[in-house]
């Protein structure tokens, strides 16, 4: 019995594998573009903060702009995955094709990603001193 289930067995690990190494690979994807996006608004930043905003509200900002973009790939990967579960539908053991639990763990796992890897540049933004954020052009 063992040996006839070898093949599918091994189909799942290599399955689970790939889409974890996928998660981790859109966490730092996600972070790596957050970061960039941040440093180069950096400028932006320092006008603003030069103005007379608060840092609070420059991190809100840059949160929410994160949020919004992470929104729009979250839909869109929901999306596609959903539209992909037939093809995947003969390599499930147990679970059905729209598994519940995968449709809501993932986006969550990726929006606190997209939540933290907004966060941290934005922080690291508004510590940085207006003017060398206008000199820096």
């Amino acid at each position: 019995m063992s040996d006839s289930l070898a093949r599918q067995r091994f189909s799942s690990l290599m399955l689970g594998a790939f889409a974890m190494f996928a998660l981790i690979l859109a966490a730092v994807g996600v972070y790596g573009v957050m970061s960039y996006r941040v440093t180069q608004g950096t400028h932006d930043i320092g006008v603003r903060i030069a103005l007379g905003a608060q840092r609070s509200s420059i991190v809100r900002l840059v949160v929410r702009q994160g949020m919004e973009l992470a929104g729009a790939g979250i839909v869109a990967g929901l999306i596609g995955a959903a539209a992909l579960t037939r093809v995947m539908a003969s390599l499930l053991f147990g679970v059905s094709a729209v598994d519940i639990v995968t449709f809501s763990v993932v986006p969550l796992i990726l929006t606190a990603n997209a939540l933290l890897a907004s966060y941290l540049p934005a922080r690291r933004a508004t510590q940085v001193d207006p003017m060398v954020a206008l000199r820096d052009e």
